[in-house]
């Protein structure tokens, strides 16, 4: 048992290296041996799945927590500190419950309901989105019946995703990881390690523009709303159709591409390699941009001059989000940081909130990667393990929700779209990937999707078609777009939607029901594999990964 713990850390910590933007000799020896260490667990797994393994046994103590419902997690604690009036320009939750729908073609039209379950609410709503108590404990009466209709939408929703099939397109061009993408109308944006930004259009699954510039691989991609494209376009008398997209380089800058054209109209030199950006579209706008060495920047979309340098965390920003006037910046060593914009010329950016790695729990290490989705006083964390974190980032309370029924489940990305919170799900061990939605805000689980020889997924953007069917495109060592197909004919899907019921088992917890799996991501060496780690842990390690359920 001691080996395959060890076999299965030195995977995780392969493939950190094999997504890092820059590699050394070093480690591209250390991620040759991926093949053979993956083959040298299949093996141990499969001598350690005989009968003397008891599979999916939940013992007394501390095993019997994971049996836990969503009734477990604790509700978030009230804001302490009421948001700003600029706050209310986010989202603001309705009385009536959010429920996503599978598709845009459930909205409401012309202000009357239609008569299938979830709909997508039109009026804005405020930032504050604290998940309910879904346990009904304490419940009055009076609110039965709305649990009781809730719970019946909930489950048409996830019986129209069990059906739901998508059309899977290869866009080849990229000679290196993709790192980055974003959707903007029917193209797509990726940015890649090979140092390029590349334009596809998503009808024909066809290279659009090659965006050559940059001399070092290509991190991050934004792009700005249309408003503030026109102005930009007026200014350089352009189009006022232009589209313009934001990207970061480890080369130390961001540009800024002008699409019709495919031209870099402007470049800004940040001195500092750049990990992660976003657009905030307040006021004048500001672009903020992240380093390797944790800084956070910004600047000005008018002047395109720095407005403020601080050094924010203590290890390399890997993501940057905004949220109406809000900022969410996180960073390899676990830390979180809120910040609010204030819309100045000088030092815009006021710290709200800071959460260490101790607090979060997803301290990684110098390779450590953190990927953040905010949703009002909540923010989705993905780094790196077979959970999802969610903070509460006014309370600092946290949870976790399981993403993957195994150790050996790495977490790259969460994204959201349409009231689903999509995860993505990586197993070191198989080289399996899917990806898993949870209905917000309850994060109940509803499927995951699946497909014959699934890359990693380190990205994801999300939009609608005309006809309100999902389009999304992931990014990883391959660029696919999905379109989903209609729920009536008989075209055959390339993806398989299933539920793994040990995710609904084992759904949403707070922080202090579970231990987390803490390793470190220093690499070790093969002399001290045969060593027992004196890890008291049930592992299921049966070849299939959808019926593995760890119990820690």
């Amino acid at each position: 048992m001691g080996e395959v713990r060890k076999l299965q850390k030195k995977l995780r910590q392969i493939e950190n290296l094999e997504i890092k933007i820059s590699l050394t000799p070093e480690e591209r020896f250390k991620i040759s041996r991926k093949a053979e260490l993956r083959s040298r667990l299949a093996e141990l797994q499969l001598q350690l799945s005989g009968p003397q393994q008891t599979l999916g046994i939940v013992g007394d103590g501390k095993k019997e927590k994971m049996k836990r419902q969503v009734e477990d997690a604790p509700e978030a604690l009230p804001s302490q500190t009421p948001p700003a009036s600029k706050i209310l320009k986010g989202e603001k939750e309705s009385k009536t419950q959010e429920t996503p729908a599978p598709t845009a073609r459930q909205r409401e039209t012309g202000g009357s309901a239609q008569t299938s379950g979830w709909q997508e609410r039109t009026e804005p709503v405020e930032v504050s989105d604290h998940c309910p108590d879904a346990s009904g404990g304490g419940v009055d009466s009076d609110n039965e019946w709305a649990l009781q209709q809730e719970e019946a939408e909930f489950t048409s929703l996830r019986s129209s995703w069990e059906k739901a099939r998508f059309r899977l397109r290869l866009l080849e061009g990229h000679n290196d990881i993709v790192t980055c993408v974003v959707a903007v109308d029917n193209l797509v944006v990726s940015g890649s390690r090979d140092t390029t930004v590349k334009v596809w259009r998503v009808p024909t699954a066809t290279e659009h523009k090659n965006l050559g510039g940059h001399s070092g691989g290509v991190t991050c991609l934004s792009a700005p709303p249309p408003e503030y494209c026109r102005r930009l376009a007026w200014s350089l008398s352009l189009s006022d159709k232009e589209r313009f997209i934001l990207s970061g380089s480890a080369d130390c800058n961001v540009k800024i591409w002008a699409l019709s054209i495919g031209q870099c109209v402007k470049s800004i030199y940040t001195f500092n390699a750049v990990t992660a950006l976003c657009f905030v579209p307040e006021e004048d706008g500001y672009i903020i941009t992240g380093s390797d060495g944790g800084k956070v920047q910004a600047w000005s979309w008018h002047t395109f001059q720095n407005c403020q340098s601080i050094n924010a965390h203590q290890e390399a920003v890997t993501s940057i989000q905004s949220q109406g006037p809000l900022v969410f910046s996180g960073s390899a060593e676990g830390g979180v940081s809120v910040w609010e914009n204030r819309c100045s010329d000088q030092d815009p950016l006021r710290l709200l909130h800071h959460w260490s790695g101790q607090v979060t729990g997803c301290g990684g290490g110098p390779g450590g990667r953190v990927t953040l989705s905010p949703r009002g006083d909540r923010v989705f964390l993905a780094h790196g393990r077979a959970w999802l974190k969610i903070l509460h980032w006014r309370s600092g309370t946290m949870s976790r929700l399981t993403n993957h029924s195994s150790i050996t489940g790495v977490t790259d990305c969460v994204h959201q779209a349409g009231g689903l919170l999509i995860g993505s799900c990586y197993d070191v061990a198989n080289g399996e990937s899917s990806l898993n939605m949870f209905a917000l805000p309850q994060c109940h689980y509803l499927a995951s999707l699946t497909w014959p020889c699934a890359p990693r997924i380190l990205c994801f953007a999300a939009w609608t078609t005309g006809s309100g069917d999902h389009r999304w495109v992931t990014g990883g060592r391959d660029l696919v777009v999905w379109e989903q197909l209609p729920s009536s004919g008989k075209q055959r899907g390339d993806v398989t939607v299933r539920r793994d019921s040990r995710l609904e088992s084992c759904s949403l917890e707070s922080e202090g029901d579970t231990e987390d799996d803490e390793e470190t991501d220093d690499y070790e060496e093969d002399n001290d594999e045969g060593e027992d780690s004196g890890c008291d842990v049930t592992e299921d390690e049966g070849s299939g990964s959808w019926l593995r359920c760890v119990l820690q």
